[in-house]
């Protein structure tokens, strides 16, 4: 049996194809790029205790390409107070759920012979991104704002990477990045590259499996890029071809703050894509985006589910942070805190309603953002 199923690279737009062997960034259409498999071959996965259980549907082709620090099959803990489970991404190396993405991008990357890769972050996937690259032997370059938790930019420098920090915000830092890819850099920003987002599709892989290969009723998601969201829907598309699920997709949320809520607001008008959010800022940093290259599939995840979008404020993001690290004894990060906020709400408003099986994602360890202050 084969390492991976992987066949081509296909755009979700145009419907264009591309030879998977070759590097490849965008469509020529604007459009980020999907890895297609062939699904018909794919059995059920192994007992690896990491992501790479599922490799029959990951990218890499042979193993010995697999850059990999153990990341993946993080646990779902019940929440009782709040009547969830949480999949918690914290215990990932490096902090956070960025891992998948690095893991699997940068195996993929060092098979097509990359040789430097390039990025803005907000800070956890430029950490993610640098240290998985360091472990290959890349080059990397990592443009992140300055008010980017302190903590991602010392896993950037130490790991050798070029550090650049900007004023702004995200887009701010893509664009010094565009300025430097002539120096022989890939290209590895959001969505800009076909493979993060199969990293990421795992925590859907994993969600069902660890349910028995059921599905949750819910499953809620702090959105700025949206790759683990989008990925997360492909997961449960291709399990339903594979016939590993029936039914019911689960109903996706995304989740935003009210300082930076481009997808909640593109979603309120029913639209296809959504626009430039200005002066966008939020504690919840890593959901600080204004404007995602994937608006347009976030958009459709939620929508083919039957899913929401949810905006919150940062006052009632951190009173939550705090509010279940006592209840609870879990230390989420704001974003992951933003999505227990936004089931608050969901659950007051009959969206969520009772007895339904809720899964919420903790992207990242709270302890990576020590300056924020709790009511």
């Amino acid at each position: 049996m084969p390492f991976s199923q992987l066949s081509h690279v296909e755009c979700p737009k145009c419907g264009s194809t591309f030879d998977a062997g070759e590097q490849q960034n965008l469509c020529s259409c604007g459009s980020p790029l999907l890895a297609r498999y062939d699904l018909a071959k794919v059995t059920k996965p192994g007992d690896e205790p990491t992501l790479w259980r599922y490799h029959q549907v990951l990218p890499v082709k042979d193993p010995s390409n697999i850059v990999s620090l153990g990341e993946g099959m993080t646990p779902l803990i019940r929440l009782d107070h709040e009547d969830v489970l949480m999949k918690d991404e914290g215990l990932i190396p490096t902090g956070s759920f960025k891992a998948r993405g690095a893991a699997v991008g940068v195996s993929k990357a060092k098979e097509l012979g990359v040789k430097a890769i390039a990025m803005p972050t907000n800070g956890n996937a430029g950490a993610a991104w640098a240290l998985y690259a360091a472990r290959a032997g890349m080059r990397a370059v990592i443009a992140m704002p300055r008010d980017a938790p302190l903590i991602t930019r010392d896993e950037v420098e130490i790991s050798g990477a070029e550090l650049i920090l900007v004023d702004g915000v995200i887009s701010d830092a893509g664009k010094v990045i565009a300025d430097r890819l002539h120096e022989g850099l890939f290209d590895v920003a959001t969505l800009k590259e076909p493979y993060r987002i199969e990293g990421k599709k795992t925590m859907g892989y994993e969600i069902v499996e660890q349910l028995g290969w059921k599905c949750p009723d819910v499953i809620v998601y702090p959105t700025g890029g949206g790759v683990g969201l989008i990925g997360i829907h492909k997961a449960l598309l291709e399990m339903r071809e594979l016939g590993w699920i029936s039914g019911k997709l689960p109903r996706l949320v995304a989740v935003q703050s009210t300082g930076c809520a481009p997808i909640v607001k593109a979603f309120s008008r029913q639209a296809k894509a959504a626009e430039f959010w200005d002066n966008a800022w939020t504690a919840a940093f890593g959901i600080n985006v204004p404007k995602p290259l994937g608006d347009f599939l976030i958009l459709e995840a939620l929508y083919d589910t039957g899913g929401t979008a949810v905006a919150v404020d940062d006052e009632r993001i951190l009173a939550d942070q705090a509010d279940v690290a006592r209840r609870e004894g879990v230390h989420l990060c704001p974003e992951g805190a933003a999505t227990i906020s936004a089931v608050r709400r969901l659950r007051a408003d009959g969206w969520i309603r009772p007895g339904e099986q809720v899964v919420v994602l903790n992207t990242g360890m709270g302890i990576k953002y020590p300056t924020h202050k709790h009511s």
